[in-house]
């Protein structure tokens, strides 16, 4: 892996999404997800999740560092979920419901991830996984943490058809 390469990737798309055009926010937000590991890239993807032009800016953003299904994706959107307003939050959990709500074992991690953060020692990622966890909850109403029982394949649902 060539880092000097991914820093000037990440340098590049931190230009792109300081643009007037939120077209050109979105897209950085999307693809600077991608190198969500890198120190570098975190304040970006911070400041893009809580974009204050567009608020697709931010579900795009944070759509795309919610399906790395990984901490670093997941520390970044918590991270932003602590501190944003009601309408930033609504378009997270958005994003949160659209990545999670298919498969359990997808939210099992998610939920296993989040309890881990819950003891960070930046105060903003501690916070933060009360807010996802609580969104899961809300926006998620039928879904549980799959226990090993049943078909880790199967949507979510109540089991009652609609």
């Amino acid at each position: 892996m060539d880092s000097d390469l991914r820093r000037a990737v990440v340098v590049t798309l931190g230009e792109l999404g300081r643009s007037d055009d939120w077209r050109d926010r979105a897209d950085a937000g999307h693809s600077l997800a991608g190198f969500a590991e890198m120190q570098e890239a975190v304040e970006p993807l911070l400041g893009l999740v809580l974009d204050p032009g567009d608020t697709f800016v931010t579900r795009r953003t944070a759509e795309g560092l919610l399906r790395r299904k990984d901490k670093a994706g997941l520390a970044i959107v918590a991270s932003a979920l602590a501190v944003a307003h009601d309408n930033h939050a609504d378009w997270i959990h958005t994003a949160i419901v659209d990545v999670f709500s298919i498969f359990s074992y997808d939210l099992d991690e998610a939920l296993r991830l989040c309890e881990e953060m819950s003891g960070d020692a930046d105060d903003r990622v501690a916070r933060g996984p009360v807010g996802c966890t609580t969104a899961w909850q809300r926006s998620i109403p039928f879904s549980a943490p799959h226990s090993g029982g049943g078909d880790p394949l199967l949507p979510l649902s109540s089991g009652h058809p609609t």
